[in-house]
């Protein structure tokens, strides 16, 4: 498949660059970086290994030159080992195993969206040779929660005995996921938030209007990794602005371009913003002014059903058997929730 913008890296941003040269200075053979998603932990757990593994390199990281750096760019480092579902591997670029890319390529299988046992038992195998370019070995894991339970218990083991010359970075969106065992053993770093300032500047950078960071950077709610996967994804950033209205009125048109997954996540975004009103507080996702009249209407107890409605379609918005039917069918719940008298 295609690198589709919900997976494929974000172009470097400066704050990671930053938290590199903190945590390269200092010691540990396993590190897990957590916190929301879109805030770069794929970028930093990348350029941890490209230090760890560079030639040539500095207290800022990896010198980008040597023959090992050249190596992690084309994918194809000897001692660099990644655990990552099979379609976020395709996404990133990382070669998938023989076997694995043959029983894709047969139609045996769909790409899986979790880290797959027999990866890694690749991985433990991977673990156990001879470091290849004589400085060390490194594992990257992520999503770190997308292994299930046989699956970490497994990188545990590897974990409590690892061979010298191992190294792991394992990045999560979610790491209350993850075993207790693995998150003890691990280094723990949280993901800096960078400042309104500087994400709405590296969005700039991008090739953003100014007024269209804006929107997005609240639509994701501050973090700008999500926001950039916003404007790469081919939406229109006024759709944002128009979501909600459009939704009251329910007006599926404005979908056409949406995956489930992502019309999911801006209705979740809506319903908060509709609670926080009816608190008394101001709306986070949504500036108040692109809110329709009405916009508290509905109880408590409306709004609350209709979150956990959503909460539970978003487990598996991956896997609709017909996207167009679902997006009316919660288009059509929206707008009975937004219609719905107090």
């Amino acid at each position: 498949m295609s690198a589709s913008t919900e997976e494929r890296a974000a172009p470097p941003m400066p704050w990671v660059a930053a938290q590199t040269q903190t945590l390269l200075a200092q010691r540990g053979h396993a590190w897990l970086l957590q916190g929301p998603s879109g805030l770069g932990q794929y970028h930093l757990a990348l350029a941890m290994v490209r230090a760890w593994l560079c030639e040539n390199p500095s207290e800022h990281g990896a010198c980008g030159a040597c023959g090992s750096c050249h190596a992690i760019d084309v994918r194809t480092h000897a001692d660099v080992c990644v655990l990552m579902p099979e379609t976020v591997m395709e996404a990133l670029g990382w070669p998938l195993s023989e076997k694995a890319q043959a029983d894709i390529d047969s139609k045996k299988r769909k790409p899986s969206k979790e880290i797959r046992v027999e990866a890694m038992r690749d991985a433990v195998e991977f673990s156990q040779r001879t470091s290849a370019r004589g400085r060390g070995k490194a594992m990257l894991v992520f999503p770190a929660e997308r292994m299930n339970n046989i699956t970490a218990n497994t990188l545990l083991k590897t974990l409590e005995e690892p061979p010298g010359d191992m190294r792991f970075v394992l990045a999560s969106e979610a790491a209350h996921q993850l075993l207790p065992t693995i998150r003890s053993r691990c280094l723990g770093h949280v993901m800096h938030w960078p400042d309104e300032a500087v994400s709405l500047s590296w969005l700039q950078a991008q090739g953003v209007g100014a007024a269209d960071a804006a929107t997005l950077l609240r639509a994701a709610g501050g973090r700008p990794e999500d926001a950039w996967r916003f404007a790469a994804s081919g939406r229109d950033p006024k759709s944002w602005r128009l979501f909600p209205k459009a939704m009251q009125r329910g007006d599926v048109a404005l979908l056409k371009d949406w995956s489930p997954a992502q019309a999911v996540d801006a209705l979740h975004k809506l319903c908060h913003d509709l609670l926080a009103l009816k608190a008394g507080a101001l709306p986070r996702f949504f500036e108040a002014a692109d809110l329709p009249p009405g916009i508290q209407s509905g109880s408590y107890a409306t709004l609350s059903d209709w979150g956990k409605s959503l909460a539970q379609t978003a487990r598996t918005v991956e896997h609709p058997f017909n996207t167009g039917l679902m997006l009316e069918a919660l288009v059509s719940r929206a707008c009975i929730v937004l219609n719905k008298s107090s």
